[in-house]
């Protein structure tokens, strides 16, 4: 069984920088494709960024703020989240692709106040 825990949300001032992390376990295959999403207070989930082994896609929204990566070898997947904005207040969820099935976390709040 494949479970992810996502750690390293919280409250944070605007301007400032948060990096989330995500961990798969229960798998012997490692994921080419992984992603963070997140849902606004009263919005649909949508798409944060995406990294395959030769990819990364990030929402205009946060292109330049934001950094996605993995770690080599293991179902491990980050987001540095820098100048942080009210706007990107959100529960963020991490998504891991193992074998064309996608895999979800539990989500972390991520609190920015202005």
């Amino acid at each position: 069984q494949v479970q992810l825990v996502e750690s390293g949300g919280g409250l944070v001032q605007g301007g400032k920088s948060l990096r989330l992390s995500c961990a798969a376990s229960g798998s012997i295959f490692i994921s080419n494709d992984m992603g963070w999403y997140r849902q606004p207070p009263g919005k649909q989930r949508e798409l944060v960024a995406a990294i395959t082994t030769s990819t990364t896609n990030y929402a205009d929204s946060v292109k330049g703020r934001f950094t996605i990566s993995r770690d080599n070898g293991k179902n491990t997947v980050y987001l540095q989240m820098n100048n942080l904005k009210s706007e990107d207040t959100a529960v963020y969820y991490c998504r891991i692709t193992i074998l064309v099935k996608d895999y979800w976390g539990q989500g972390t709040q991520v609190t920015v106040s202005s």
